[in-house]
């Protein structure tokens, strides 16, 4: 702050620099002056002008400092009183309220069209969701099992998008729509395998299952969104006629751990440190425009939401372990302030 205060006073210093030097040629010009003690005036005139800078940083220093702790409270005319502004620190502080005032009111009318946005598309997903719903229920009337087959396929990846946007409106929102409780996990994967069961179908992915019968304290919801976009990237990526393995464990912490195993094509190590960033499709999105990047961007801003973390092991041709772990209940207690 020092430094800052002598390089803003470079012109005072410099004048006085300028008028001692004026003033030390008048005394070696002028004999009627050869009486007075030059060097008594320089010190008298240096020792008074340190003082006079080290009152005014104190003084301004001091303002400064009150005026950045304080800055809200000084917004208004009756606080800016008590500042003591000169006429030229007035028309600043003005200038800057006008400013502040201006962009505080775009950026209020930003937030109020984007919630209108978000509104918008949440009723506009609500009002898809009825039509997919009625499609779905019509697809038990088509009698060619192959053709039905097929439109089953088709109707999940339009549902599972429709659904990703759904979950993606709703993410800024989370600690809102976010109710923890006990959750048996064996319940939430069976029933996100049967509502992938066309696509399973068609390449002929089978599931090794183990007993799963752990319970976590976690919000059942979330996690089936979680559970939804893993499985999906595992379905996607794996290769016709394989398996996907689903076992739960627990660490040394005593956390429980699920993990769901493909033996798909793999993630290259250059891209596991970008597979959760928005809109990374990495290099299998560049093999497939069916890639998003956004399943499991949006299943790793959930997770953290909730306090579950994501690991992921990989190795290109030999598949990937997405393992999810669940906090303990101290772990929750932080999350949730409780």
């Amino acid at each position: 702050m020092l430094l800052l205060f002598i390089r803003e006073r470079f012109a005072w210093i410099g004048f006085f620099i300028f008028t001692l030097i004026i003033l030390n040629v008048l005394f070696s010009l002028d004999v009627g002056l050869n009486e007075v003690s030059i060097w008594y005036v320089n010190i008298s005139l240096l020792i008074s002008f340190i003082l006079f800078l080290g009152y005014r940083y104190v003084i301004e220093v001091g303002k400064l400092k009150d005026f950045l702790g304080n800055m809200d409270s000084y917004l208004d005319d009756a606080h800016r009183n008590s500042l003591a502004l000169s006429p030229f620190q007035e028309v600043y502080f003005r200038k800057m309220e006008d400013i502040l005032f201006e962009k505080n009111m775009e950026l209020n009318l930003a937030k109020v069209q984007l919630q209108e946005y978000s509104d918008e598309l949440l009723a506009w997903v609500h009002e898809v969701k009825a039509p997919l719903t009625a499609i779905n229920l019509m697809f038990e009337h088509i009698e060619d099992l192959q053709l039905r087959r097929k439109l089953e396929n088709e109707w999940l990846r339009l549902h599972l998008l429709v659904d990703q946007q759904l979950h993606q409106t709703r993410l800024s929102s989370i600690e809102k729509d976010n109710y923890l409780n006990e959750i048996e996990l064996k319940p939430i994967v069976y029933k996100e395998i049967r509502a992938m069961q066309a696509w399973c179908l068609e390449k002929g992915i089978g599931f090794e299952i183990a007993e799963l019968t752990e319970t976590v304290l976690t919000d059942g919801k979330w996690l089936a969104f979680i559970i939804r976009q893993i499985l999906s990237n595992a379905i996607k990526y794996s290769p016709a006629n394989s398996e996907i393995t689903i076992f739960a464990e627990h660490d040394s912490t005593g956390a429980t751990l699920l993990h769901i195993k493909d033996i798909g094509r793999g993630i290259p190590l250059e891209d596991l440190p970008r597979i959760f960033q928005k809109s990374y499709t990495g290099t299998a999105g560049r093999e497939s425009s069916q890639s998003t990047g956004m399943g499991l961007y949006l299943a790793s801003n959930v997770a953290h939401k909730i306090g579950i973390r994501i690991n992921v092991q990989s190795k290109v041709g030999e598949g990937s372990l997405f393992t999810l772990r669940f906090p303990l209940q101290n772990e929750y207690a932080k999350l949730t302030g409780r």
